[in-house]
């Protein structure tokens, strides 16, 4: 993380300006939105998309500008009634003993702009042109097929785990597309799709699961636990939520350096549930960092579903109350989430503050090949998601609508696509595995005594049992 980081000097100064200031309440309209506009030309790797119009919106946040400390403990009379000054704005009396309630009468709205026969719903949405929509579409479909085919490499045995983006895709590839290969993406475990979109190959993909010499991580890492930094991508962790304050922190680091770039981070509804989640989008928020919180709430954290995590509305409500800019989305429907970050983008650098979203999904697959969903939730349920709600057909028969992609043509793409995952498996499968040695190397510049020590009393016990482990070479 620290290559991504600016120097420690640089943290002085902007502290100095932030020590002892205190936040007031500015009543400025709230949000802007999504409108239909031709899509711009591509340039220099930016995003080649068309900006909307400003109107008003799902978002919703408040600005806090800073206040003199002399100034809070004052009194004053707004009209018929007293007013206090206090840290973060002007509080007003009441004489009403009444207490907020604890859901509101309606739940926030679901953004969506496809329906489920791939019908476009309203005109309020950013325009894709046609070669970028059927990327998307070919990327989803090859997401799918990598999934299927490495989750049954699993089943027989020839990897050790893996987990799918199943019921997901628009999700992965939809966000990714919507984003500048500048900002920096800091994933879960379900986000495949977005280091596919950057341009990680196949192969690469391939290695990293099997663990071999081509894998960038040397094969430390367990399988579909990715990273690059040639693509901006942090690497994956399996620890819940760690990945969240770094991003905001990167972010940060982003602001102070004044680049033209953002940091996304990604984490399903269990991640909420975490200390992590709930420091980082304060730390966002009061901080200012542009970064945006995706948060794919796919109903289920494994096996525990989010009534009985939180009995809030979802994660939409969490951003207002920590003074986020929010907004709910369909992660089903590719167009709503293009939209939602190419427009989160714009205002987290522009005006330099967190956005998060809410994308409505559901895990059509199991939570990894260490779990059987069908123990805790209904084959029924999944089955329906499955047909009724899949992100990837309602893109296709937007494409097919838009005269953009023709039925015929999805039995060659994905008859193509299963060959290139195939021939990329046994690619992989035949490539040697990285030395013993190298599960020692990069951390110290000249290994401890005690370093050296594991190093070889594990060589010893690898030459022992020669037979359990054919593919460590001494």
């Amino acid at each position: 993380m620290a290559l991504y980081l600016s120097k420690s000097g640089k943290l002085l100064p902007h502290f100095k300006q932030k020590i002892c200031s205190l936040g007031m309440i500015s009543l400025s309209s709230i949000g802007s939105c999504f409108s239909q506009n031709p899509p711009l030309s591509p340039e220099d790797g930016k995003t080649p998309y068309a900006a909307p119009a400003h109107h008003p919106s799902l978002f919703a946040s408040r600005r806090f500008g800073s206040v003199k400390a002399e100034k809070l403990a004052s009194i004053t009379n707004t009209g018929d009634s007293q007013a206090l000054n206090f840290p973060g704005g002007i509080v007003k009396f009441t004489p009403e003993l009444k207490f907020l309630a604890d859901l509101p009468e309606e739940r926030i709205h679901c953004y969506r702009v496809l329906d489920e026969s791939g019908h476009l719903l309203t005109s309020d949405f950013v325009e894709i042109d046609k070669d970028i929509a059927v990327k998307m579409y070919e990327d989803m479909v090859m997401l799918q097929t990598i999934d299927t085919i490495f989750y049954e490499a699993q089943r027989q045995g020839r990897i050790s785990f893996y987990v799918t983006a199943a019921g997901e895709e628009a999700i992965n590839i939809a966000s990714a597309a919507a984003l500048s290969m500048d900002d920096f993406v800091f994933p879960q475990y379900r986000e495949a799709g977005v280091l596919l979109w950057r341009g990680f190959g196949l192969q690469d993909l391939a290695n990293q699961c099997f663990g071999n010499v081509g894998d960038n991580c040397k094969g430390r890492q367990m399988p579909a636990h990715y990273g690059s930094k040639k693509h901006n991508y942090f690497t994956v962790a399996s620890t819940v939520a760690t990945q969240i304050p770094h991003a905001v922190g990167a972010a940060y680091s982003l602001k102070m350096e004044g680049r033209d770039a953002c940091t996304i981070t990604y984490f399903g509804d269990g991640g909420t549930s975490t200390g992590d989640c709930h420091a980082a989008m304060n730390f966002a928020a009061v901080l200012e960092a542009p970064v945006i919180l995706f948060c794919r709430n796919n109903g289920w954290a494994i096996s525990t579903p989010v009534s009985d995590q939180f009995r809030s509305d979802g994660i939409v409500v969490r951003g207002q109350a920590y003074g986020i800019r929010s907004i709910r989305v369909d992660g089903n429907d590719a167009l709503a989430v293009f939209s939602a970050v190419h427009m989160a983008r714009k205002m987290a650098i522009s005006e330099s503050r967190p956005v998060l979203i809410e994308a409505l999904t559901y895990r059509a697959g199991h939570h990894s090949t260490s779990d059987d969903s069908s123990k805790y939730r209904p084959i029924e349920e999944i089955e329906w998601w499955r047909a009724a709600q899949d992100p990837v057909a309602r893109f296709r028969k937007w494409l097919e609508i838009q005269g953009w992609w023709r039925c015929e043509s999805d039995t060659e793409l994905r008859d193509r696509a299963r060959q290139e995952v195939l021939n990329a498996i046994l690619v992989a499968e035949k490539t040697e595995k990285p030395g013993l040695g190298e599960i020692f190397t990069d951390v110290y510049d000249f290994p401890p005594s005690n370093l050296r020590d594991q190093e070889k009393s594990l060589r010893q016990t690898v030459e022992r049992h020669q037979r359990d482990y054919p593919h460590f070479q001494l």
